[in-house]
């Protein structure tokens, strides 16, 4: 089995602080199905890459199991094709890098940087669409090589087995996290008994990212064997590890934004200005992206021209407050029809977001860890490709004009930043460049002449429809 890592992060033997593996050197170790080698074959300022080569003990992997046919011990793929025994020599070989330190560069774990992760031999029984399934929504770019099942008889058609590429700029644990889980998802014939410890392994590797991923239910139940009462554990600590952002003390917060902002009324403001903005478009199929609650769906709902209105959340229980807001089991056919809600992340592809007309992301990036907003314009800008995205932030800039609000502190607990005009304008500018969009700016609130308005508006085309 052979895994390589490669990148073009500058210097790019970076990664050899990341993995604690030396670039000039060859090692191997000790493990209990085999032996495993970490070794780069090449090495410069410019590109490295790192690979990890298992070596299966075929004689000790068969002593003494039996198998569902005769010759099965002689005759089977484990010793080649990537399975679970490679999760488990990721985690044993670069667990240090798994778990997210490198003591010499603390720095260096948190910043997402150019990866290129190669298996030379994955199995998938459901082919091509599996493995898309599974990766895409992470925001990988994928390459797959299939391989006839015999070069002299093209005939018997393709093998079930892939060589897999992965691209995308990602933080190398949170890589290392997605192929531990993802592997052995992709293994029938796991090698380790499988209970409540895997529910823990799980669940740990997939923080951050499995409970928001489209195929968390296929995920959780395929990597625990299909035991019902192990993924009924599991995708109920998942939903509840979900939810963090709703339950009373996140309410609370929200509570004190709003009212810092209620003399204003600067939250109907911005939904006023994303609902003009969304309508002088001519938009009729609309995305709302960290819809929370619902309140910018109830106003789309109301207007004729949006034909096709999706709002998507990261958390369940304020999906289930916004379909009680919009009394959707009341509504009649003919409206019901019109709206639907999503449980889904923007932190990860999902396919179920392409083909729309307009997005609007109304004070959500903000929420976002800053090294993470990478993936969330990729999944976007790049994959989704909205003719028209609407985003709206703070103006970190006015925070000095609300007496209530100590200096340096931010509006709400659970923002991460909030931009001055200049970084925003740049940060959205910086988008349009990469993935072709035209952006344009508006200020939302009333205009003071040195900090500029409360709120700040981006409306983003796409250049080959701005004219």
């Amino acid at each position: 089995m052979l895994l390589t890592i490669a990148t073009t992060h500058q210097p790019a033997t970076d990664l050899g602080f990341l993995l604690h593996k030396h670039p000039d050197k060859t090692q191997s170790f000790d493990l209990a199905f085999g032996k495993a080698h970490v070794f780069y074959p090449e090495a410069s300022e410019t590109r490295c890459t790192a690979a990890l080569l298992l070596e299966i003990d075929s004689v000790s992997l068969v002593r003494g199991r039996g198998g569902d046919f005769a010759l099965e011990q002689y005759v089977n793929d484990r010793p080649y094709v990537a399975s679970s025994f490679l999760s488990v020599a990721i985690a044993q070989v670069f667990g240090t890098a798994l778990s997210g330190i490198c003591h010499p560069r603390p720095e260096l774990v948190e910043t997402p940087i150019p990866l290129q992760v190669t298996v030379a031999a994955l199995p998938s029984r459901r082919g091509e669409v599996l493995l898309r399934q599974l990766f895409e929504p992470l925001g990988y770019e994928l390459t797959l090589t299939d391989y006839p099942l015999d070069t002299q008889f093209p005939d018997w058609g393709t093998s079930l087995v892939y060589t897999l590429t992965l691209t995308g700029t990602v933080r190398l644990t949170d890589l290392l996290s997605h192929l531990y889980v993802l592997i052995p998802v992709l293994d029938n014939d796991k090698h380790y008994y499988v209970g409540d410890h895997e529910v823990e392994k799980l669940l740990r590797h997939g923080e951050g990212w499995l409970a928001a991923h489209p195929a968390r239910e296929l995920i959780t139940s395929r990597y625990l064997k299909y035991q019902r009462s192990l993924t009924r554990q599991a995708l109920a600590r998942l939903v509840d590890a979900d939810t963090p952002e709703t339950d009373e003390v996140t309410e609370r917060q929200d509570a004190e934004e709003a009212q810092v902002e209620e003399r204003l009324s600067l939250h109907e403001q911005r939904l006023g200005a994303v609902l003009a903005a969304l309508k002088a478009s001519g938009a009729a199929r609309v995305l709302d992206l960290g819809c929370g609650e619902g309140r910018l769906l109830n106003h789309l709902l109301r207007e004729p021209q949006f034909t096709h209105i999706v709002g998507m959340d990261v958390s369940v229980r304020a999906l289930e407050t916004a379909s009680e807001r919009l009394h959707l089991d009341r509504l009649s056919p003919r409206r019901r029809e019109r709206i639907s809600l999503l449980h889904g992340s923007l932190l990860y592809r999902d396919p179920r977001l392409e083909g729309f007309d307009a997005a609007a992301v109304v004070e959500v990036i903000e929420h976002l860890d800053p090294p993470r907003l990478s993936a969330f314009e990729r999944n976007l800008f790049e994959f989704a490709q909205p003719r028209l995205v609407i985003i709206t932030t703070p103006n970190a800039e006015y925070n000095i004009k609300w007496e209530t609000l100590p200096a340096g502190k931010l509006r709400h607990r659970d923002h991460r930043f909030e931009w001055t005009r200049a970084e925003f304008q740049a940060w959205a500018r910086g988008i349009g460049e990469r993935f072709g969009y035209r952006a344009r700016f508006l200020s939302i609130g009333p205009d003071d002449p040195v900090v500029g308005a409360p709120s700040q508006m981006a409306v983003m085309e796409k250049e080959s429809l701005a004219g």
